[in-house]
């Protein structure tokens, strides 16, 4: 969805900022996974800031501010659904779980696009595992929306396919199929057919454990195509090494701040009163980049694309390192 798609006289608005949202309704999808819908205090039928395919909601969850995936098509909602896992590690999804229900007032910002579709793509491959349905399920049904092809895989344990009859329903549109599958050997198995079989124009998407989305690039990669049109989202980011000691100067101020090895820039940018904004501190949500004037990045992110990482003109400053590094705060 492009900026010209929303009439000019309702940006306005429009509000992303943190704000709170009353929970309009909660509906188990799985033992494990619950769906939860929020809408505005004001009961008053409203439009709600539009969202690209693949954006995400931050939910201010007990201590936690957790990132999650909106489901609906983003355009012109008058309510925000998410789909939630149950972790079993006492994290906010699991406190969202335990304490939301109709009518509850929780804290929410955003949307947020850190996953958007390619506007001038012919149609898509969506690849989801598990609770990545979530983000997949929103590029579905906008491209759905638009007549556009998709061409849906969906890898799921027994008993614990979320949003099942939702795509489903897609699939009963011409342009869109859905393939359902299980297990290791057989996902890999269809993952690498359905490469093979995408027409000319096609991007692929992908969302889920870290072992599909490995394996997802890894068949893409094999088939072919190039790193542009293999696009992904990753719940968490692999253990990073300590890194060696690195000093940042403040371009505002000229003060230096010495990062030691095992210790993020984020953390000593804040220990020094600068404040950033952060929310995963794992490289995957974006919410900490940062703008950097001079040095050398070692970029550790999963969110820079690789032409953003040459132009060394930005960093995510959770997870990258460098050396002579200016920033521009």
């Amino acid at each position: 969805m492009t900026a010209a798609a929303i009439p000019a006289h309702l940006h306005p608005g429009y509000a992303t900022a943190p704000r709170p949202m009353r929970v309009a309704a909660v509906r188990r999808l799985t033992g494990d996974i619950t769906h939860f819908r929020f809408a505005p205090l004001d009961d008053a039928p409203q439009v709600l800031t539009p969202y690209q395919p693949g954006s995400h909601l931050i939910v201010t969850a007990g201590d936690h501010r957790n990132a999650y995936s909106l489901v609906d098509d983003g355009m012109f909602p008058n309510t925000y659904g998410i789909s939630v896992l149950r972790r079993g590690a006492g994290g906010g999804s699991d406190w969202l779980h335990d304490n939301l229900t109709e009518d509850a007032i929780v804290e929410v910002e955003g949307p947020r696009s850190m996953f958007a579709p390619v506007l001038d793509q012919r149609g898509a491959l969506l690849v989801a595992g598990g609770i990545g349905v979530t983000p997949v399920l929103s590029h579905a049904r906008a491209l759905a929306r638009e007549g556009r092809r998709a061409d849906i895989v969906y890898s799921y344990r027994s008993g614990s396919g979320a949003h099942l009859d939702d795509l489903r329903a897609l699939a009963q549109q011409p342009n869109v199929t859905l393939h359902e599958v299980s297990g290791i050997d057989a996902t890999t198995e269809l993952l690498a057919e359905r490469f093979r079989s995408q027409p000319l124009g096609t991007h692929a998407y992908a969302c889920g454990p870290a072992t599909l989305l490995d394996t997802y690039t890894q068949l893409a990669a094999q088939a072919g195509w190039p790193t542009a049109r293999v696009h992904l989202e990753r719940f968490a980011a692999p253990e990073q090494e300590p890194g060696d000691p690195f000093t940042v100067t403040l371009s505002s101020t000229g003060a230096r701040i010495d990062v030691p090895a095992g210790v993020s820039l984020l953390q000593r940018l804040l220990d020094s009163g600068v404040e950033v904004p952060n929310l995963c501190r794992q490289g995957v949500c974006g919410e900490c980049r940062i703008p950097v004037r001079a040095g050398t990045i070692e970029h550790r992110d999963l969110v820079l694309s690789d032409e953003e990482k040459a132009l060394g003109d930005a960093m995510l400053c959770c997870v990258s390192r460098g050396q002579s590094i200016e920033v521009d705060l």
